[in-house]
């Protein structure tokens, strides 16, 4: 009797996980892929492309500046005094300074700037996928463009199309 009350709890458990894993609703997208299709991302691209070439001209302004009175230096070293010599070696250093310093704020401002233009079209992709989750119902959708996935069976349904659909993007 315990043999067969142990076995009807195994069959009762056996089946009722058959049909709790068959609720279970799998989708995948290629976000990366979604994110450059979506008509925000050239606009970005573009107001980025735009701000990169204005740091590009003032660090070139300035290193043309910089050459300028490498130059003046190097032709005027010889007839110079001691004192002016050492003023603009100076003067050099303190510009060299100012040209690295820039480069490095500019590189860490564009970085932060691509951010700050991304972060709403990467937040509209993830809210499109939530919503075409919750519509239809999928327990999960994983992101095949992270390179984490090893595996996903044929069963898991590609949910581009749907969030194109959502976005209104061809």
């Amino acid at each position: 009797m315990k043999k067969l009350s142990v076995l009807i709890l195994i069959t009762v458990l056996f089946f009722s996980s058959n049909t709790f894993a068959q609720n279970f609703k799998f989708g995948h997208i290629d976000a990366s892929q979604l994110i450059q299709a979506m008509p925000d991302r050239e606009k970005a691209k573009t107001e980025l492309q735009t701000y990169a070439k204005q740091l590009e001209d003032q660090l070139g302004e300035m290193q043309r500046e910089m050459q300028a009175k490498q130059q003046d230096y190097v032709e005027q070293k010889d007839t110079i005094s001691d004192l002016i010599r050492q003023t603009k070696e100076e003067e050099l250093q303190s510009l060299y300074q100012r040209v690295q310093t820039f480069q490095q704020t500019a590189q860490q401002d564009l970085q932060k700037k691509e951010s700050d233009l991304m972060q709403p079209i990467i937040e509209k992709a993830r809210t499109a996928i939530k919503d075409v989750a919750t519509e239809n119902k999928f327990t999960y959708i994983f992101d095949t463009s992270a390179g984490v996935l090893l595996y996903w069976s044929p069963d898991s349904q590609d949910v581009m199309p749907l969030v194109k659909k959502k976005l209104a993007i061809q």
